[in-house]
């Protein structure tokens, strides 16, 4: 068994405060970033913390470590 990193919480948070994917583009967040994200590529933490910044919540509310079945 491994572990992965999942960005289902991000797509949550932004659900939760009704953030549309326009919306995150004009708060800050690079359209790049955002479709490495919904392809779960990985991103640099610092990608996190801005994300963070920008929705002003902690990491969990972007990304969990899960663990898949091999």
């Amino acid at each position: 068994m491994g572990r992965k990193i999942s960005y289902e919480p991000f797509f949550r948070t932004l659900k939760e405060k009704n953030i549309s994917t326009y919306r995150i583009f004009k708060l800050g967040l690079n359209s790049t970033t955002y479709y490495r994200i919904k392809d779960g590529e990985s991103v640099t933490i610092e990608t996190i913390r801005h994300i963070c910044e920008i929705l002003d919540c902690d990491v969990s509310d972007v990304v969990e470590c899960i663990e898949i079945q091999e």
